[in-house]
C-alpha cells in the first residue's frame, strides 16, 4: 500500500450534519454497522449493538472525565475579554497551567488576567508557549481544593467550536459518558456518550465485561493536520494509564479468541500505544503522542465503535486504517446520503 497523502481523506460534508445537540436518549442515536469481511453496511439504532457481542467479549472504555476547562477573563487595564482554554496543569504547587488564549494577539508575558464577577480569581502570564498558547500562574490564596472549585464555577463545559451555539446546563452532563471518573480531558471521549445505565446493565448480564483504561484528551486529538506528507504531523502527547487489571481483562479474552472491541478512537490508540512483542497489551503510564494512520497493523481490538469524524482529520485515518481507506470512504458517503449525524454530539458506528 503507499503512503497516503492528506488530500485522500477529503469528502464533502453538508454543514446540517453536524449535531448541535445530543439525541434526546444517549443509547438511540444511530448505529451504522460495517463488517470488514463482506463489506456489508447496517443501518442499526445504537441500543442494538448488544446483538453483535457475547459472553466472555470484552469493550475496552476511556474513564477520563471532562473538566470545565473554558473560561473567560478580563485584561487588566483594558478590561477586553479573553477566553482562556485551560489544556493541562504543569506545577499544582505554583498553580501554573498551559493554556489556549484568544484573541491570542492581545496577550502578552506579564499581563494579568481577571476571572469572575468579583474579579477574585486572578493569573499572571509568565511563558508564550507558542502563537496561541501561554503559561499561566493563578494568584490564589487558598487551597488546591478551594482553587479547584473556583475553577469548576468559573469554567464551562468546553464544547466543541464546530458546535455553533451556547453552552447549556444539559451540555455539563451530556458531554461526559456515564463513567467518567478521572478528571483531567478538555474534550469528552465522544464513543462513549452513547452509552447509558441501562445498556451497560444488559452487556454486563449477558456477560459482556468491561477494561477500564485512562487517556485525558487534549487538542492534539482535533489538531489540524496541515501537511501533504502523513509521515510528517506531530500529535500532540496526551497523558494515558491502563492498569494491570484491564490489561488482565483484554489479555484473557485475547488467549480465548473474544471479541475485543475499543469504545472510540482514544482507546485504540491508547491501547496501541502499549503492546509487548508477543502482541498482548500491557500496563501503561505515561504519555503517549501515537498518531495511527494506513497503513498499520492493529495488535489488540478487533473491532471498535467511533463517531463520524471531521474531514482531513487524525481520527478518520485512524478509522481508515482500521477498516481499510475504500470502505470508509464507502461508509462515509453512505452515512452523508442517509443524513447520519456528524462529531461529538453525532451517530455512531460499530466496525467489526
Amino acid at each position: 500500500m503507499n503512503k497516503m497523502k492528506l488530500s485522500e481523506f477529503d469528502f464533502e460534508l453538508p454543514e446540517e450534519l453536524i449535531a448541535k445537540y445530543p439525541s434526546e436518549n444517549r443509547d438511540e442515536s444511530r448505529l451504522m454497522v460495517i463488517h470488514r469481511k463482506t463489506g456489508e453496511i447496517e443501518h442499526r439504532n445504537f441500543k442494538d449493538i448488544i446483538e453483535y457481542f457475547d459472553e466472555g467479549d470484552v469493550m475496552i472504555r476511556n474513564n477520563t472525565k471532562v473538566f470545565p476547562a473554558r473560561m473567560y477573563g478580563n485584561k487588566e487595564k483594558t478590561g477586553a475579554k479573553i477566553e482562556v482554554f485551560l489544556l493541562r496543569e504543569l506545577n499544582r504547587e505554583s498553580l501554573l497551567w498551559d493554556v489556549l488564549v484568544d484573541p491570542a494577539r492581545k496577550i502578552r508575558i506579564g499581563n494579568k488576567l481577571y476571572f469572575g464577577e468579583d474579579e477574585s480569581l486572578v493569573a499572571e502570564v509568565i511563558d508564550n508557549t507558542t502563537s496561541r498558547g501561554r503559561t499561566l500562574r493563578f494568584l490564589f490564596d487558598g487551597s488546591y481544593d478551594e482553587f479547584k472549585a473556583k475553577i469548576t464555577e468559573l469554567g464551562e463545559t468546553p464544547l466543541p467550536k464546530y458546535i455553533k451555539r451556547e453552552v447549556e446546563d444539559s451540555d455539563e452532563e451530556r458531554y461526559q459518558t456515564i463513567y467518567a471518573s478521572q478528571e483531567g480531558a478538555v474534550a469528552a471521549p465522544t464513543a462513549g456518550l452513547h452509552f447509558s445505565r441501562e445498556l451497560l446493565k444488559r452487556l454486563e448480564i449477558k456477560g459482556v465485561e468491561f477494561a477500564e483504561l485512562t487517556l485525558h484528551v487534549g487538542l492534539g486529538t482535533f489538531r489540524q493536520v496541515e501537511v501533504e506528507d502523513l509521515t510528517k504531523h506531530k500529535m500532540d502527547s496526551e497523558q494515558t494509564v491502563i492498569s494491570e487489571k484491564a490489561v488482565n481483562i483484554v489479555n484473557k479474552a485475547k488467549s480465548n479468541k473474544n471479541k475485543i472491541c475499543a469504545i472510540g478512537t482514544t482507546c485504540m490508540r491508547s491501547i496501541e500505544s502499549s503492546v509487548s512483542t508477543d502482541g498482548l497489551l500491557k500496563p501503561f503510564d505515561g504519555w503517549t503522542n501515537k498518531f495511527i494512520f494506513p497503513p498499520y497493523e492493529f495488535s489488540i481490538a478487533d473491532a471498535m465503535v467511533t463517531n463520524f469524524h471531521t474531514p482531513q482529520s487524525t481520527l478518520l485515518m485512524l478509522v481508515s486504517a482500521f477498516m481499510g481507506h475504500d470502505l470508509m470512504m464507502k461508509a462515509y458517503k453512505e452515512a452523508v446520503k442517509e443524513k447520519y449525524r456528524f462529531y461529538s454530539y453525532g451517530d455512531a458506528m460499530l466496525i467489526l
